[in-house]
C-alpha cells in the first residue's frame, strides 16, 4: 500500500470523528502505520468537524494533511473549503443529499452518494457517515471491506451493542450503492 491521506469533513454530529477512528483502527488491524488527527469547533453539534487519517506502509512523519488523496465532504462548506486541496488523481466522496454543488475538477474521481437520504429511508438517520465510508472501502484501490465487522466490534462499546448491526448495515449500504 502506498500512503493514503484521507480528510473527512462536515458538521459536528455527523460522525466525522467516528468515521476517522474507524478507518484508523482498520489500518491498525491491517498492521499499517496510522495517524488519526481529529479537529472540531467548540460546539457539540452543528459546528465544524474534520479528521485527518493517514494509512501507510512506512512511518507517518506528520499527522497534518495538506493535500489529501481522499476527501469525504459531508456538507457544502467542507466541499468548498477542501475541494481544491485534493491531489490530482485523488477521490472525492460527496453526500449528495446535503450538497448540490458538482465538482468541476476533471483530474479527480468524484462519487456522489445520497448518504443522508439513504440513512433516513433505512431508519439509520445518524449513520450517513458510515454509508460513505462503506462506499470508500469498496471504491478505493488501496482499501477493502475485509475486516470491517471486526473493526465495528472493537469500536462500538458493549453498552451500545445494538449499534454494531446498524453500523454494518450502513457500511453494506454504502458498499453496494450504485448510481
Amino acid at each position: 500500500m502506498k500512503t493514503t491521506e484521507i480528510l473527512i469533513a462536515g458538521f459536528g454530529g455527523q460522525g466525522i470523528l467516528f468515521s476517522g477512528k474507524f478507518l484508523a483502527y482498520k489500518g491498525l488491524l491491517e498492521e499499517l502505520q496510522v495517524s488519526w488527527l481529529p479537529s472540531y469547533g467548540p460546539e457539540m453539534r452543528g459546528g465544524t468537524a474534520n479528521c485527518n487519517v493517514i494509512l501507510s506502509d512506512t512511518p507517518v512523519g506528520s499527522p497534518i494533511i495538506t493535500a489529501p488523496n481522499v476527501l469525504i465532504a459531508m456538507n457544502l462548506p467542507s466541499l468548498e473549503k477542501y475541494v481544491d486541496s485534493v491531489v490530482a488523481g485523488g477521490q472525492i466522496y460527496v453526500d449528495s443529499s446535503l450538497i448540490d454543488l458538482k465538482v468541476e475538477r476533471d483530474d479527480v474521481e468524484v462519487f456522489y452518494i445520497p448518504a443522508t437520504q439513504i440513512a433516513k429511508e433505512e431508519g439509520i438517520a445518524t449513520l450517513a457517515n458510515m454509508i460513505i465510508v462503506g462506499h470508500l472501502l469498496e471504491n478505493h484501490p488501496e482499501l477493502s471491506f475485509d475486516g470491517a465487522e471486526t473493526v465495528v466490534d472493537k469500536l462500538v462499546p458493549p453498552k451500545k451493542a445494538a449499534l454494531k448491526d446498524l453500523n454494518m448495515k450502513a457500511l453494506s449500504l454504502g458498499k453496494n450503492y450504485k448510481k
